[in-house]
């Protein structure tokens, strides 16, 4: 009988097992599968917290509904019935000490019109006139393996970028813009512009794509994101899940498999191995001169979230708004505010105001931030608030999180790190795969398509 382990209990390793299970059932093959997680439960930055009338998301908050793969496992699942939308509205960008909105024609802070950019309160007339070369300056050195920084800046100017773009991209994607490839970020922006003549015409002509869903861009459940993890877990009757426990080391073994020495000593013999966890417990568990270099080319970036619930009634925020992303300015420490409960009704019973502060490790006070006390990030929580949003009222409850040196960072040199992996992979550790957020996507949506590729994988090696 043959053994495949998963190592890593992440979203992508829980889909890589229920996947390959869901397929040895159809092939009717006998085969032991095992997953090995090292905390108490599954989910790694998928994490619900119940407190009192509030949700609270200490990872991953929502699923991107644009992307198509969840859908069938939700069905799969009976989870249908589950699912809860974000509430529509505003986005807003801290700058100049007030909040500032975000046009609503806009994609990532990308203009979808000339009359997007001409309403625009966060960048100047002369700004927008830079902005306005777009339409007529023809690209003729850009690939999606060049910087989107400096793409957009070429294209767009650097005020708008600056200003309305990078707050927002550079969010989303966890990195400077200057770092990160076209190829990882939006490849479709060099497409339209090399077809349409103009990004701005490009996202126009393509705007359904971007609103096809209307105001239903993001999913969750109503019970929290953990639901997922739970529901998947509790299908896997046939496998063997080992919480609570480390894979320490994976050795190589004469008949041709390999030797998982866990902490507690246990050594598990397996056939086939899918290493979900973060590249720098890949390289642990391997410990392969040949791939060192390329793993210590990967790059994480941290982030410490904050919640702070609060007995006032969300109606004291700004209409219509879910939340603002700061531009680089002395003002605040935070880099973006989601108004938890205006998002997402399911996450205060009382309508009683939830929001979530976000502290990236790009900003400049992360690392004094990283260093203090529960208390001490609430007290520059409080304070955040206080500035943006003008409540000084004491919160009922607050989660701090910190996810340090855990976010995967798509660096220039990303994609290229990756492909050598991968060939080196394939020769020195035959059978082994890499999936994860390290190498393949940073959303669930993605995680879930790379697990079920390598479950895919391991099937056709079965």
């Amino acid at each position: 009988m043959k053994t495949v382990v998963v190592i890593g209990g992440g979203i992508t390793g829980l889909s890589a097992l229920y996947y390959l299970h869901k397929q040895i059932k159809a092939d009717n093959k006998n085969v032991r599968c095992i997953l090995i997680e090292a905390s108490d439960s599954l989910g790694g930055k998928i994490d619900t917290v119940h407190e009192g009338p509030f949700i609270m998301e200490a990872g991953a908050d929502s699923i991107v509904t644009r992307k198509t793969n969840v859908a069938p496992l939700l069905e799969e699942l009976g989870l249908q019935d589950e699912v809860v939308y974000n509430a529509t509205g505003k986005s807003f960008i801290y700058a100049d000490g007030e909040l500032k909105p975000i046009p609503d024609d806009t994609v990532f802070g990308i203009p979808l019109s000339v009359e997007s950019l001409a309403k625009s309160n966060l960048v100047s007339a002369e700004g927008k006139v830079e902005a306005l070369k777009d339409f007529y300056t023809v690209n003729e050195t850009f690939t999606k393996n060049d910087s989107i920084g400096a793409f957009l800046e070429s294209f767009l100017g650097k005020e708008l970028v600056e200003k309305q773009i990078s707050p927002v991209l550079s969010g989303v994607y966890s990195g400077q813009l200057n770092e990160l490839t076209i190829a990882s970020t939006l490849p479709y922006l060099l497409d339209y512009k090399n077809e349409y003549g103009s990004i701005i015409q490009g996202l126009s002509a393509n705007k359904k794509k971007f609103q096809s869903s209307g105001g239903k861009k993001f999913m969750s459940f109503k019970n929290g994101v953990s639901c997922l993890v739970d529901t998947m877990e509790e299908r896997l009757t046939d496998a063997e899940i080992r919480k609570g426990v480390k894979a320490e080391k994976i050795e190589k073994a004469q008949d041709g498999g390999y030797r998982i020495t866990l902490a507690n000593s246990d050594v598990i013999e397996a056939d086939y191995i899918v290493l979900s966890t973060l590249h720098t417990g890949a390289q642990a568990l391997l410990q392969s001169k040949e791939l060192d270099e390329d793993f210590s080319g990967l790059k994480n970036s941290s982030l410490i979230s904050v919640y702070l619930g609060f007995d006032i009634p969300d109606h004291l925020l700004p209409k219509d708004g879910t939340g603002f992303i700061t531009a680089d300015n002395d003002h605040l420490i935070c880099n973006a505010c989601t108004w938890t409960s205006r998002k997402w009704d399911h996450t205060s019973a009382n309508r009683q105001l939830l929001v979530r502060l976000f502290y990236k490790s790009s900003g400049a006070s992360y690392e004094t931030l990283q260093k203090m006390s529960e208390n001490e990030l609430l007290e520059v929580g409080l304070k955040d608030i206080e500035k943006s949003l003008g409540i000084t009222g004491k919160p009922v409850t607050f989660n701090v999180t910190k996810w340090h040196e855990t976010m995967p960072n798509y660096h220039i040199k990303h994609p290229e790190i990756v492909k050598s992996l991968e060939t080196k992979m394939d020769a020195l550790f035959p059978h082994v795969l890499l999936a994860g957020c390290s190498y393949y996507g940073v959303g669930i949506p993605d995680c879930i398509a790379n697990g079920e590729a390598a479950a895919l994988k391991i099937a056709e090696w079965l």
